[in-house]
């Protein structure tokens, strides 16, 4: 059984930062894997740290006074990528002036590192499976098998499994490489790993700068776990080490931190992980959030079939009528409030709906009036559920931030000048 303090140790030893259940599990793994002759497969987004835990493995196994070679397979192009693994002959083709050993005949006794294995090409995937299950290899341009005793940990940052299904990877290739999978979390599911990681990033970045080390106050935190770091560690590292050079100011605020995060990859506060790691989310669910947008949908529906019949009853659209339904029209850039209208054929301010009228009564003409009653207690039922449901969420966002309505609004990606709307519609206390 791996304790806590072993762990702990292998995060110390490899400049590992972060208390994350993910993360400990992943590095849990990795150590019971080190010391057997099993292939491994590390997943994860790109930049998450996947090469840091293939060095576990090799630390931490027999082979570790055997080589170590880390070799991205995406970045050798497909015509080469054959001789670097595997060596060519003098001659072999163009430019081949002399014999080359490649990576699995150097590495003989040690480990071998295939990062992006899901970029690389079907013809050397064959190859690399026969290594995987004899042990054999033959170098381009010759017909002489050889052997070579290497363990191989890959990593992708791709799904190999839709990979499989579309022809771009050998599935008895993906089976024997996922003897042992080890998923490395993304820095959005690492919770309180963010602020950790940030503040040793910008210690190293004061002591090469020399300059004072950045603090991050309350809101520039929640602003930094709020963002989901689609570059992961990479990105963090980034930001960091720009705002330590750039920023004259040492304590930074939510305001200043906002500025170093790409406005095009913020996310709602709502829609992330929360900081356990797990695939739910922190306070409002997905589900939740799609109620909301859909009970604002059909409000406006609902109402809008409301101004449309009270229309046709009225046999013109009023002033009351345009009051009464302000705020279906609230978000258009209109000169004068409704109550401010006065009727008139000659009126070209109103709302399209104006220059529709006439259709909309023919419209309505085609159901009765037992008919239209039906279909406005139809709509009304089911707005009730999701008015319930809407309530209950402002109410559970206001006790969260003990009820600051700016920072209830933020959860509810919704306006403050909203927020106290609704609040006053449910007349919440």
């Amino acid at each position: 059984m791996i304790t806590a303090q072993e762990i702990q140790s292998i995060k110390q030893r490899f400049s590992i930062i972060g208390n994350s259940p993910l993360l400990n599990h992943a590095i849990q793994v990795a150590m019971q894997a080190a010391p057997t002759e099993m292939t491994v497969l590390i997943t994860g987004e790109s930049g998450s740290g996947k090469e840091s835990f293939s060095k576990i493995i090799h630390s931490l196994s027999l082979r570790k006074h055997g080589k170590f070679i880390a070799i991205n397979c995406g970045a050798i192009p497909e015509g080469t990528i054959d001789s670097e693994l595997f060596g060519h002959e003098k001659g072999s083709f163009t430019g081949a002036h002399e014999a080359r050993k490649g990576y699995f005949e150097v590495t003989d006794g040690g480990s071998i590192f295939l990062d992006e294995i899901g970029e690389m090409p079907l013809g050397t995937q064959a190859r690399l499976l026969r290594v995987l299950e004899n042990g054999e290899f033959i170098k381009v341009g010759s017909s002489k098998v050889l052997k070579t005793n290497v363990r191989v940990i890959a990593a992708t940052n791709v799904n190999l499994i839709k990979a499989v299904e579309k022809g771009e990877f050998r599935e008895d290739l993906y089976y024997r490489l996922n003897t042992v999978p080890i998923y490395v979390p993304p820095l959005r599911e690492r919770g309180e790993d963010v602020a950790l990681l940030f503040r040793k990033f910008t210690t190293d970045f004061s002591e090469k700068y020399k300059v004072k080390p950045v603090s991050l106050d309350e809101d520039a935190k929640k602003a930094l776990m709020k963002f989901p770091f689609p570059g992961n560690i990479r990105q963090l590292k980034n930001i960091a080490e720009q705002i330590s050079l750039l920023e004259q100011e040492r304590e930074i605020d939510g305001a200043t931190l906002i500025r170093y995060l790409p406005a095009d990859q913020v996310r709602l506060p709502a829609l992330l992980a929360n900081s356990g790691g797990s695939q739910e989310f922190s306070d409002f669910s997905e589900r939740e959030i799609l109620y909301k947008v859909l009970f604002d949908m059909k409000k406006d529906m609902n109402d809008l079939k409301k101004l449309v019949l009270e229309t046709y009853q009225n046999g013109s659209l009023s002033s009351n009528i345009m009051s009464k339904h302000q705020t279906l029209f609230e978000d258009l850039d209109t000169p004068k409030s409704f109550e401010d209208s006065k009727p008139s054929s000659q009126s070209s301010n109103l709302p399209i709906v104006l220059d529709h009228q006439q259709h909309a009564k023919e419209d309505m003409d085609d159901y009765d009036d037992e008919s239209i009653e039906d279909i406005i207690h139809e709509e009304d039922d089911n707005s009730l559920s999701l008015e319930k449901k809407e309530k209950e969420m402002i109410i559970r966002a206001l006790r969260k931030h003990n009820n600051k309505r700016k920072y209830a609004a933020n959860d509810l990606g919704i306006s403050e000048r909203t927020l106290y709307r609704k609040i006053k519609q449910y007349d919440i206390e």
